[in-house]
């Protein structure tokens, strides 16, 4: 207990820059993708791979409906992704670690991204149970203006 006090001390004001850096960090981040992506008419980035699961659907079902304001990222293709392009730094601080392919997020003014993670919905897809799915693409599509979501609901 003697030792974990100063430490505690010692700690804290390396935690608190931390984490004034990691805010800093997503502050300018989101600042730049409305000065860049939001007077370019872009608000969403939209994530898949090449995977034969989803892509044909993620392509057909979820693409259509964002994608004049979308700036559109292949997982496959990661390689050749422009080593400092603001898709690339968006990707990877809204993505985290798992299920994050495929993947759309829409960009609002002082707020988080909303984000729509069909990864585990296309598991069950696998399995013979599209609903999932289908709930995420329905959400997405209520997020975004009511004339897009007009355009492409299922009929």
């Amino acid at each position: 207990m003697v030792v974990f006090v100063p430490f505690l001390l010692l700690v804290s004001p390396i935690m608190v820059i931390g984490l004034l850096v990691y805010l800093l960090h997503r502050s300018m981040l989101h600042f730049r993708i409305w000065l860049v992506w939001i007077r370019a008419g872009k608000d969403v980035l939209f994530v898949y791979s090449d995977s034969p699961i989803w892509r044909e659907y993620m392509i057909d079902q979820v693409l259509p409906p964002v994608e004049r304001r979308a700036v559109v990222l292949n997982w496959s293709e990661r390689g050749r992704w422009p080593r400092w392009s603001l898709a690339k730094s968006a990707f990877h601080a809204y993505a985290g670690e798992r299920n994050f392919n495929p993947m759309v997020l829409i960009f609002r003014p002082f707020r988080s991204p909303r984000v729509f993670r069909f990864n585990d919905a296309f598991k069950s897809w696998k399995h013979g149970n599209p609903g999932q799915v289908e709930r995420i693409r329905q959400d997405l599509l209520k997020s975004l203006n009511p004339s897009d979501a007009r355009e492409c609901s299922v009929e």
